[in-house]
């Protein structure tokens, strides 16, 4: 069993925002795939479901952002499950948006969900990075994080949420680099290939 965490604030005051990227992650796995609906509890609301063969618990802890950590904490114990088992989606400023990265452990980056998490269960669970971009000043940094989504985003946030989804189970049985394979090639498409043959030359 996988426990799949999206990172956020509670409220409908947040719901667009950038830092609540993970929130949106885990709710289009839970439509997508049919899950049950949420229910509160651990400090958060609670889904679980199947894809495949494989069953997933979903968590939106609703201690806002800083105190993360207390819900996937008792989550976590409740279940048994080790760091290993547990997947964080959050928001990435140093990634460009729409770009996804699969890590397992490291550092906090200074994002205050993880940090709270790491305090909680330690550093061994694995993170999936979604890119919101960065505005380029360390300084500015609040209100852009905190802003909503442009409408100019959603073309491009749209696709990421529904691949995402799609290629769960992926993550499900462990095969991170496929996940992220996968989910890359619809985010960034490959070049078509180059035509070779020379201009006017006959073609046979």
């Amino acid at each position: 069993m996988i426990l799949l965490v999206g990172l956020g604030n509670p409220g409908s005051d947040y719901a667009g925002n950038r830092h609540n990227i993970g929130f949106m992650a885990v709710d289009g796995i839970v439509r997508r795939h049919h899950f049950s609906p949420y229910r509160a509890k651990f400090s958060g609301l609670l889904t679980d479901g199947a894809v495949m063969d494989e069953r997933f618990l979903v968590l939106k802890p609703q201690t806002f952002m800083n105190l993360s950590g207390q819900s996937v904490g008792e989550a976590m114990r409740f279940y048994k499950l080790n760091p290993e088992d547990v997947v964080v989606f959050h928001d990435e400023l140093d990634l460009v948006p729409g770009k996804v990265r699969v890590k397992t452990g490291g550092g906090h980056g200074g994002h205050n969900g993880l940090r709270s998490i790491d305090r909680h269960i330690g550093q061994q669970y694995r993170r999936v990075r979604l890119g919101i971009g960065h505005p380029g000043d360390k300084a500015q940094v609040h209100d852009p994080v905190l802003g909503d989504f442009a409408k100019a985003d959603r073309e491009w946030l749209e696709k990421l949420l529904d691949v995402l989804a799609e290629n769960i189970v992926m993550l499900g049985r462990g095969q991170d680099e496929k996940y992220l394979g996968a989910v890359n090639r619809v985010m960034v498409p490959p070049k078509p290939a180059r035509d070779t043959t020379a201009s006017g030359a006959p073609q046979t």
